[in-house]
């Protein structure tokens, strides 16, 4: 592992040649079939899921992190637009009032979920398919991988930054 950090910090280097090497652990890419986004629940009454445990993604096209902050914004955006919406209408008595709230409230997940059920698939499913290209040996898939995959996946992983969460407004 030390010959393959190249030139890094001393820090870095001295946290490597002091851990132990049972800390480490390896496993090997395991994918989330696209079935079970699609038709499975992601929000159910006043629950959703989020981040990790909506779209888990291996680190190879760097956007877990992104996602996640995604999920942030379209879930604030989501519920602030269904609580926001008809506020100003007609008070009702303080036990209809509670229901009215919970049902906008599970409008606004409902919401969430199916704008982010078709990204989370093509991320998780691209983050996947990038790291299997990678991670495979041969001399026929390197050069596939090295002349032929690179330019265009370059242009796939600039796309996926690319997205537009919408935007929050405030009252």
């Amino acid at each position: 592992m030390l010959s393959k950090l190249g030139k890094v910090p001393d820090e870095v280097r001295a946290v490597m040649e002091n851990s132990e090497l049972d800390a480490f652990r390896c496993s090997h890419v395991r994918y989330r079939p696209a079935w079970e986004l699609l038709w499975g629940n992601i929000s159910k009454g006043s629950v959703c899921v989020a981040g990790d445990a909506l779209h888990p993604m291996v680190p190879d096209i760097g956007q877990g992190g992104c996602a996640a902050l995604e999920d942030g914004v379209v879930l604030a955006r989501c519920l602030g637009e269904a609580l926001l919406k008809n506020k100003k209408q007609e008070i009702k008595g303080k036990g209809e009032e509670g229901k009215e709230e919970y049902k906008r409230i599970e409008m606004g997940l409902n919401k969430y979920a199916r704008e982010r059920k078709w990204r989370c698939i093509d991320l998780t499913f691209t983050a996947y398919a990038v790291s299997f290209i990678q991670e495979s040996e041969g001399k026929i898939m390197a050069f596939l991988r090295n002349k032929f995959f690179s330019p265009i996946l370059a242009r796939l992983l600039f796309k996926k930054a690319d997205f537009d969460c919408g935007k929050l407004r405030s009252p």
